[in-house]
């Protein structure tokens, strides 16, 4: 991708403008950002999704009584008529799941795969809607059938309605007001207010970003580290010859305190393996992902391309895959970067991996993560 080329996708900016303008910073609406866009499957097929146990999908419903939420699975028994008004069915992760979707939250690849999460899909009814609410991350919600109202504005006051089981804000004070058209978009940076109203039938794909707070980095890193832990040959077991008789049994010695904060600092000072423990997290596979091996191992000699559920990330000196990592280096490590980036490899260049580095490819292949090209 040409960073540089302005797209019609991001309304004639290049993605480096709109990274620099907009991105974390204020709204964009692009008409016609997919000329001809249509929903990446038919409602049917939609509808059977949000049935099975492999994917997250939610059912909203607001009647007289109020809002209901129901988690997923939702069988097609449960979902209310066509005819019904106002409730809506929302399917997380559905570029797992199907090839057309993962080619259409590819288009955002401008944007890092650490950052990029999954392509939600919702259908509506008429006046279907989730009500006006906050998220924490970007998303790009982009119309695929019928028209939705969106309106947005900044949230000066986050308080919520109380007894609902959804996040809705108490007072929404919209600032713009618009009625997108199948191919138009609407990005929003995180805690824009928006409430999007379906008018008539309609479908709406949102591309969302992944956020984590600092204590659910902290909680994940720490615990992968605490996983790769093993005693250190010849390590100085804690000791305290010099610990006088107590009369107060049930305090901790300070000795003892200052040990284990070395021990942890002693495990924070090692950069390489902190840098590994996060690039494993974040290459992970969602819930619910399961890979299927081949029934015999595929040939590579013509070409590689990843499996669309996998996760494949690097940094300076490793490569990660699906929770796993590898160091690699020289060529090696050039074409499994290019790997990453391409989510491929032609023939020409699988041809110049060294022999460990095409065995490494034959495992992934065994265990469902690439296919020959």
């Amino acid at each position: 991708m040409d960073l540089t080329q302005p797209l019609p996708l991001l309304g004639g900016l290049s993605p480096q403008q709109f990274m620099r303008r907009h991105w974390q910073k204020k709204p964009l609406l692009v008409r016609q950002a997919l000329p001809g866009a249509t929903a990446p499957l038919p409602r049917a097929e939609l509808f059977a999704l949000a049935g099975s146990d492999a994917v997250e999908s939610r059912l909203v419903v607001r009647g007289a009584a109020g809002w209901t939420l129901r988690h997923g699975p939702v069988p097609r028994r449960a979902l209310p008529p066509l005819s019904q008004p106002a409730w809506t069915l929302l399917v997380q992760g559905l570029d797992l799941h199907l090839q057309a979707a993962h080619e259409l939250l590819a288009r955002f690849r401008f944007v890092p795969d650490a950052r990029l999460d999954d392509l939600m899909l919702s259908y509506a009814s008429d006046g279907g809607g989730v009500g006006p609410h906050l998220d924490s991350y970007d998303v790009f919600l982009i119309q695929v059938h019928g028209r939705r109202r969106w309106r947005i504005g900044r949230a000066r006051d986050r308080s919520l309605v109380e007894g609902v089981p959804l996040k809705i804000l108490r007072h929404f004070v919209p600032e713009h007001d618009w009625v997108l058209e199948p191919g138009d978009m609407l990005y929003l940076p995180p805690m824009w207010a928006h409430d999007g109203v379906a008018l008539g039938e309609c479908m709406t794909a949102s591309v969302g970003f992944r956020a984590s707070g600092a204590a659910e980095v902290s909680r994940e890193l720490l615990g992968r580290l605490a996983q790769d832990l093993e005693p250190i040959p010849g390590e100085r077991l804690y000791g305290d010859a010099n610990q006088p008789a107590t009369a107060t049994p049930a305090a901790i010695p300070e000795a003892l305190q200052a040990y284990a904060a070395e021990a942890v600092r002693r495990t924070l000072n090692e950069p390489q393996a902190l840098l590994r423990a996060l690039g494993e997290w974040l290459t992970e596979p969602k819930p619910r992902v399961w890979f299927d091996a081949p029934p015999r191992r595929p040939t590579l000699a013509g070409g590689v391309k990843l499996d669309r559920r996998s996760r494949m990330m690097y940094d300076a000196r490793h490569v990660f895959i699906n929770g796993e990592s590898f160091r690699a280096g020289g060529v090696d490590a050039r074409l499994l970067r290019q790997l990453a980036d391409r989510r491929g490899l032609a023939a020409a260049e699988v041809s110049r991996l060294s022999a460990e580095a095409r065995a490494t490819l034959d495992d992934w292949a065994d265990a469902g993560w690439l296919h020959g090209g």
